[in-house]
């Protein structure tokens, strides 16, 4: 059983929805790196939920540091941040605490762990549990933006409503970090905000598309074959609750593409190389060719509506319903794209440490 993540630089995820704190453990951190204390504030703020759109749980996220951290710079040791939960109501959870939810980890977890997992709100299992991800992320983040690295992840399409495509991707990063609901049309935000309000009125859920760019990244970063930039960001991703689907560049449209229009051209201007294209998302046998790194992540709708479900009593081994009560995200995506930042970062983080060393984000004298 593990929930660690990276090999120069990992991540360790600990607690559950409804226990006393959540956390995470930093390691393999070099040392002199910036810690600024209202960017991580900041980054667990966009993931929170807010208005009609989001879950009536509301946590304050207030964070400590406990380790790793000395007069505001990383000392290269374990760095571990907890997170309190103070905003619980375990009882929505007990009488069903035996029916296993569709769309939710229940069953899964029940024969894994042999009926000793925490079924409170989802346990380990809880989207709770991407707040101390996101906290890690922001620290992964900042390392990454003072090597002139930036990530932005934006709402590609909800529902049957889309955003608008990355244009100037320096200005569109910078105004989607700053933003509570990332799209980069306005029009579009307006339209998806009602239809997770219309979802949450009828008590179902929606999901949707993410995009994510990476800026700045140097060619030749990532292994090929079995730690490939797409397969080490991949295996960050789908560890964020709800991710169904990843594809990068040009994606699953590539196919309706001859090769020859597939492909990127390269041409040189004042000495460096670049695509005149980027169907591959930045990414050439499975190592960083200078470009932006372009991919989406696949959102499914939350599962936990108010409709009436089929399910099983997991301890009668009978038939049974199940109506869900308590505090639900209608859905999930745009708390999900802080997430989906911070797990980008860390990936970034590892592979990077891989091919210049810990020491390459640090602050050596």
């Amino acid at each position: 059983m593990k929930n660690t993540f990276g090999t120069g630089i990992s991540v360790t995820l600990f607690g559950e929805s409804h226990g006393e704190a959540i956390g995470a453990v930093l390691d393999g951190l070099a040392p002199g790196i910036s810690i600024d204390e209202e960017f991580i504030a900041k980054r667990l703020f966009l993931r929170r939920p807010s208005g009609k759109i989001g879950t009536a749980r509301r946590e304050e996220d207030k964070f400590k540091i406990l380790s790793g951290v000395f007069n505001g710079k990383t000392t290269g040791t374990p760095l571990c941040i907890i997170i309190p939960n103070e905003n619980t109501v375990s009882r929505d959870y007990d009488e069903i605490k035996n029916l296993a939810r569709p769309g939710h980890a229940d069953y899964a977890a029940n024969i894994k762990y042999h009926g000793f997992e925490d079924h409170r709100g989802g346990g380990h299992f809880s989207g709770r549990i991407t707040a101390a991800l996101v906290a890690a992320g922001a620290i992964a983040l900042l390392a990454l933006k003072s090597k002139g690295i930036d990530i932005g992840t934006h709402i590609k399409a909800l529902g049957e409503v889309k955003d608008r495509e990355f244009r100037d991707y320096t200005e569109d990063i910078a105004r989607l970090n700053e933003s509570v609901f990332a799209v980069l049309d306005g029009n579009a935000a307006a339209a998806m905000e009602k239809e997770i309000e219309k979802s949450a009125e009828a008590g179902d859920s929606i999901g949707g598309i993410l995009e994510t760019a990476v800026t700045g990244t140097d060619a030749g970063v990532g292994e090929p074959w079995f730690d490939t930039v797409e397969g080490v960001v991949s295996h960050a991703v789908f560890s964020v609750p709800g991710v169904k689907g990843i594809e990068f560049g040009i994606g699953f449209e590539g196919i309706k593409l001859r090769g020859s229009e597939y492909n990127d051209p390269f041409y040189t201007e004042n000495g460096k190389i670049y695509t005149k294209t980027n169907n591959n998302g930045g990414i050439n046998g499975g190592i960083t060719n200078g470009m932006p790194i372009i991919f989406r992540t696949a959102i499914k709708p939350t599962p936990s509506v108010y409709k009436e479900q089929e399910t099983v009593d997991m301890a009668k081994k009978e038939n049974a319903v199940i109506k869900i009560s308590g505090r639900h995200d209608p859905a999930i995506i745009h708390r999900a794209r802080a997430v989906i930042d911070s797990v980008t970062a860390l990936a970034l983080c590892d592979l990077l440490a891989q091919r210049y060393g810990t020491d390459y984000f640090g602050g050596a004298k």
